[in-house]
């Protein structure tokens, strides 16, 4: 029976599935139940199934009648999901089902990420599968793993592990855009060791906290002026310890590598004569990043609080590189592309400060489309955490997909799309990366295109769908397969 919040959306099945999928927790790198449902899935319906090494799934469907002589279709999502909550909401990403509320024209969750990113893709492919009034080419759908913390589904793929040679990516977020290319990435970590000092007599403790950004994709929302809670926070503390000798012992802020930093929060101490200070300086900064976001995230706050006076603080001479090298750190858009008209090709996060038990972590992302100036940046970055005395370390990162305009899949697609809907949709490049550019380093001659419907806020609790390009997005791609 379909839940309640479903009811009456088109296509049922869709929606059907995308509620089981739901239920079942699917962080990154913990996909071992929703894989197990898949092919528990394939062998209820009769399908055949194979399941690779590192957990990938392909679930194949032969040709509907007619359409044996069509090529193969591959369609592709990924099974994982970003894990991302409002601090208010008591959620258990491995152990708890996505909680889904319907809010006008928007499907949601209730104060977490709702997985339509790729759950919208995963529920497409089920939904064909299971589908018998729906023509169609021998399909493959393939569901990869660890999509969002590294591709490693992608990366690890194993050659021969499919046959087809078209392949429709289902991990787009804007209907009515049609993707063909993407930029390549690469993580920069850096190993901070703490050095620490007995808290000093005669200071006070506060707490800072940043909260009420809107956060986001580090790749499709990183062009839109959203606040870092990191770089926030780090310009109120950068300040207080030049001139107030403000003191650290703990900071944390950001989660995902691939997510803009949300929230964030620091312990210290000020001497006790400049607690004042420490006020009016949050109040000064509040008001001025209050007039930096009001057109891109108004909702930002910055709370000072007292707090319990900590054993220790960081010594001056580390805290001072620390802060700097923080400070320092780039964020935000690089470049834009001077091929694509408003595509954005390199840029940087600065995601995550965690504190762990002998070291600060610090996790940033480079994306752009151009190679070279993704290794550019990434090494930019190293040199600024390196002179910090840190120790750092790049991933292994991941290609582009360049844009191929003369793409028969990209053909049928715009004529389809046009038959259906009477306009031209736009043909575009991502700046976020997907693993169409993985695909292409073991099957080189593969044809692809990358479609989806609207999805708002990925990776972060305001992570929404659109209900009306579902529908869309479906008979789309039903008749792209049609024809």
């Amino acid at each position: 029976m379909i839940n309640k919040v479903f009811e009456g959306l088109y296509p049922e099945k869709l929606w059907e599935y995308f509620d089981e999928i739901c239920q079942i927790p699917r962080p990154s790198k913990n996909e071992e139940k929703i894989v197990a449902w898949l092919l528990a899935f394939a062998e209820k319906h009769n399908l055949e199934a194979k399941r690779d090494k590192i957990g990938n799934v392909v679930i194949s469907k032969p040709a509907t009648p007619g359409m044996g002589n069509k090529k193969t279709v591959v369609l592709q999502s990924h099974v994982d999901m970003v894990g991302e909550k409002n601090n208010d909401k008591k959620h258990d990403f491995f152990q708890d089902p996505i909680v889904a509320v319907r809010d006008g024209e928007w499907i949601k969750a209730d104060g977490t990420t709702l997985g339509a990113d790729d759950g919208m893709g995963m529920a497409a492919q089920l939904a064909l599968l299971t589908a018998d009034d729906v023509p169609h080419p021998a399909l493959e759908c393939l569901f990869t793993v660890d999509e969002e913390t590294g591709l490693s589904g992608a990366f690890n793929i194993e050659e021969g592990f499919f046959d087809g040679r078209t392949l429709i990516n289902l991990d787009s977020e804007d209907e009515g855009e049609l993707f063909i290319g993407c930029a390549g990435g690469i993580d920069t970590i850096a190993h901070f060791t703490p050095v620490f000092e007995e808290t000093p007599g005669g200071h006070t403790a506060i707490e800072i906290v940043v909260t009420g950004l809107k956060g986001g994709h580090s790749g499709d929302d990183i062009h839109k002026g959203l606040g870092n809670a990191n770089k926030i926070l780090v310009r109120y503390m950068w300040q207080m310890a030049r001139e107030y000798d403000f003191k650290v012992a703990r900071l944390e802020g950001g989660n995902l590598r691939n997510a803009i930093a949300r929230e964030a929060s620091a312990l210290g101490v000020v001497p006790s004569r400049y607690k004042e200070e420490a006020r009016v300086v949050l109040n000064m900064l509040t008001h001025e990043v209050e007039q930096e976001l009001r057109h891109t995230d108004p909702a930002v706050k910055l709370r000072l609080g007292s707090t319990d006076l900590p054993e220790k603080v960081f010594s001056s001479g580390f805290q001072q590189k620390l802060l700097n090298s923080l400070y320092a750190c780039p964020h935000g858009v690089m470049e834009w592309s001077k091929e694509i008209d408003g595509l954005v090709e390199t840029t940087t996060n600065l995601a995550s400060v965690k504190m762990m038990d002998d070291e600060i972590l610090v996790t940033t992302s480079q994306r752009s489309s151009v190679e070279s100036a993704r290794n550019d940046l990434a090494n930019m970055v190293e040199s600024v955490f390196q002179l910090g005395g840190a120790r750092v370390e790049h991933s292994d990162g991941y290609p582009g997909w360049e844009p191929d305009m003369e793409s028969p899949i990209l053909e049928v697609a715009v004529s389809t799309y046009e038959k259906l809907f009477g306009s031209k949709p736009d043909v575009k490049a991502i700046h976020a990366g997907l693993e169409c550019g993985l695909f292409l380093q073991k099957y080189p001659d593969m044809d692809m295109i990358s479609i989806g419907p609207t999805i708002k806020g990925a990776h972060s609790p305001d992570e929404r769908v659109n209900i009306e390009t579902v529908r869309k997005y479906w008979d789309h791609l039903l008749l792209m397969l049609k024809s």
